[in-house]
């Protein structure tokens, strides 16, 4: 039977997990998989449910019959088809590790995207975006005409039906109109040496300051630069032994990792916004391997 995902956000109160769970059940559908947590702090209740309808009822039924319960308990609620894939819009400018990472995936499968465009201000990578049969946009971006450029990549993102922007290294700080309008729905990534090796050469500063850990977030962008809520990090081990130029190729790969698993729980509704933060619930049983196997 065909999969739904259920996703919830509302205040925190008694009941709340009762009453999804016994309108589901009355509706004749079998839960397969439940994640729930409770933000005290931001007075925020998050779940997120992947179940089947055995009576074969529709979102729109679903959705429908769901509205009196979500009113009650102030909730913000979505059913989402997980067989449909996100649109994405991926920028990129002249470091493409995390372009190819990503096109790779999604040629294998391995990342259940709908690619509809590559906007780049340079023209590096028009050739490989092409040959993926991609829609490739080459967009300069200059003090003077700025406005001008964002307008234009908006108007991608609404003819495409985009709802994720990925920043896969766009080297190009986005204007606060363009973050409140996307708010929640760009990506962003970068090396986790902020913000104490800022500007140009950050691996060389580190490799000049003997750091022992490369690192890389990947967060929502907001129009505070690169203190957007955080989705994904991780690190990797370097020593004494390596050279600068190690640091930068170890970077890509975490980067491009990171990157990878931050659209993975996005587009996966797993990620819900708490404030300042996010809550990521865990992949659900079999996530990975059916998009492998896909």
């Amino acid at each position: 039977m065909p999969q739904i995902i259920l996703t919830v956000s509302c205040p925190v109160r008694s009941g709340i997990v009762s009453a999804i769970s016994t309108f589901l059940a009355d509706q004749g559908c079998n839960i397969h998989d439940s994640s729930q947590f409770t933000d005290f702090e931001n007075d925020r209740f998050f779940m997120r449910l992947s179940f089947a309808s055995e009576e074969g009822k529709s979102r729109e039924e679903l959705s429908d019959g769901f509205a009196a319960t979500a009113e009650a308990f102030g909730m913000t609620f979505a059913f989402h088809d997980p067989c449909e894939k996100m649109k994405v819009v991926i920028m990129v400018s002249h470091f493409g590790h995390c372009l190819n990472d990503l096109l790779y995936r999604w040629r294998i499968g391995a990342l259940p995207i709908d690619i509809v465009a590559v906007i780049s201000n340079h023209m590096d990578y028009q050739k490989v975006v092409v040959n993926h049969d991609i829609p490739f946009h080459c967009i300069k971006v200059t003090k003077a005409n700025k406005p001008e450029a964002e307008a234009e990549q908006m108007r991608i993102v609404r003819e495409t039906g985009a709802d994720l922007i990925v920043l896969a290294r766009y080297m190009q700080i986005l204007s606060d109109e363009m973050c409140q309008k996307m708010s929640g729905r760009i990506i962003n990534i970068h090396h986790s040496f902020l913000p104490s090796f800022k500007g140009a050469n950050p691996y060389k500063q580190a490799f000049e300051r003997g750091v022992k850990l490369i690192g890389a977030t990947s967060h929502y962008v907001t129009a505070d630069l690169d203190e957007g809520p955080i989705i994904e990090q991780d690190t990797v081990r370097v020593t004494h032994a390596q050279s600068p130029s190690d640091y930068v190729s170890l970077g890509r790969d975490v980067e491009s990792q990171v990157l990878a698993r931050a659209i993975h729980a996005h587009i996966h509704r797993r990620v819900f916004l708490s404030g300042n933060k996010t809550v990521v619930f865990p992949a659900s049983p079999g996530e990975y391997a059916s998009e492998r196997m896909g």
